[in-house]
This record gives C-alpha cells, sequence and structure tokens, in this order.
C-alpha cells in the first residue's frame, strides 16, 4: 500500500512511542528535562523525529516548556489526580452502562479471555498493564460510542504521567481481576445500572490504590 510518509515522520512516531513508554514506567518522571541533543544521540536519531515527538507530546498535555528550562514531563498536583480519577469514573462507568447494552456476546467473551489471563500466576507488571489495557479499551468499544472513546483516550494519556501502574503490587493485581469479574457478570446479565455501579466502584478502587503509591512514593523519596 503506497505510503507518503516521510523517513522523519515514522522516526518521529517512533520516538514518540518510545517516550510514552519511558513516562509509563517512570523512567522519565514528572520534571524530567527532554533536551533534544541528549534524546537524538540515546534514541539514535536526528533532532528533527525527536522534535516531532517533543512537540506530539506538548499536543497531548504530558510535556510544557518552562522558561530558561526547555520541555519537560508536566507535573500533576494532588487536585489534578483528583480531578483526573473523577473523570474517569464518570466515563468509564458509562462505557460499562452501554457496554451492557450494546456489547456481542463474542466481546463479552473477549473480556472473560482478557481476565482470565490476568489470573495467571508469575506474570510481570507491564503484562498485567497491557491486559488490564486490553480489557478496558474492549470495553470502551464495545460502548459504540466514539465520542466517549476519545476523551478516554485522553484522559489515559493524561494518566501516564503518574507513572508505573498500581497493578505491580500483587495484591491490587489480585483485587483488580476480581473487581473485573463483578462487571462481567453485570455485562452478561444486560443489566447496565450495575455494570455502571461496578466500573465506578472498580475505579475508585484504582484511585486509593493509586493514592497510597504516590504517598509511599513521596514518602522514600523524602527519606
Amino acid at each position: 500500500m503506497p505510503t507518503d510518509r516521510t523517513p522523519s515522520s515514522l522516526q518521529g512516531e517512533d520516538a514518540y512511542n518510545k517516550l510514552l513508554g519511558e513516562i509509563r514506567t517512570g523512567a522519565l518522571g514528572p520534571g524530567a528535562r527532554l533536551t533534544e541533543t541528549d534524546l537524538a544521540r540515546r534514541l539514535n536519531i536526528s533532532r528533527t523525529p525527536v522534535r516531532e515527538a517533543i512537540r506530539q507530546l506538548e499536543a497531548d498535555g504530558l510535556v510544557i516548556h518552562q522558561p530558561r528550562v526547555g520541555a519537560t514531563i508536566r507535573t500533576l498536583d494532588y487536585s489534578e489526580v483528583m480531578e483526573l480519577y473523577e473523570m474517569r469514573t464518570v466515563l468509564e462507568g458509562t462505557a460499562a452502562r452501554l457496554a451492557a447494552r450494546s456489547a456481542s456476546e463474542m466481546e463479552v467473551a473477549e473480556l472473560a479471555a482478557i481476565n482470565d489471563e490476568m489470573r495467571a500466576p508469575g506474570l510481570t507488571g507491564q503484562r498485567l498493564f497491557v491486559l488490564n489495557q486490553q480489557f478496558h479499551l474492549t470495553m470502551l468499544d464495545a460502548a459504540r460510542n466514539r465520542y466517549l472513546s476519545r476523551s478516554v483516550h485522553a484522559l489515559q494519556k493524561t494518566l501516564l504521567i503518574l507513572g508505573p501502574s498500581t497493578l505491580e503490587e500483587a495484591s491490587r493485581a489480585s483485587e483488580v481481576v476480581g473487581e473485573h469479574d463483578t462487571v462481567l457478570d453485570a455485562l452478561r446479565a444486560r443489566d447496565g445500572l450495575a455494570a455502571e455501579a461496578l466500573m465506578r466502584k472498580h475505579i475508585e478502587a484504582s484511585h486509593r490504590a493509586r493514592l497510597r503509591q504516590l504517598r509511599l512514593r513521596n514518602e522514600k523519596n523524602e527519606q
């Protein structure tokens, strides 16, 4: 299939995805500087695609430009974290309610299969993150609402600033699987109100786990 994309734009997309991954894992944390020269050297590409990647991260709201400092990873304050999770609760609760109405049997089966895979012993935090993301995105697709989907995707990108997933805690990973099970039961029953309430409860539990993670991280940094 023909494409008019230049090597530079392809490299820019690759650099963007790599930097997104580093933000998610915490390798690039809040306040970290993004210097074109250093990144170009580390990623073994020219400065042009690096500049494109930084611009995209800025458009996503993940990077800001500070006077005399340059591009840095944005820092979220406590109120912003609260607001993000409040919106996530509303949006994903709505997605679950809509999915209870419109999800196909195949989509419900796929959600169950993803959750069953999350039960497997010995999974890494990275693999659990990917599976959990697949579960929520599959739920979102099943909701059949493109505007809701766009809002959730934008929100999820901003949440990457918070760093490593709470699923790296074994106890939280087990809780998440159980919470997914309750939502799945509501989907199978085609009970939209129950699905919404249970998804909201699930996101609120994730919010509490995230606040605990951030508190422990701050305490460790202060020692």
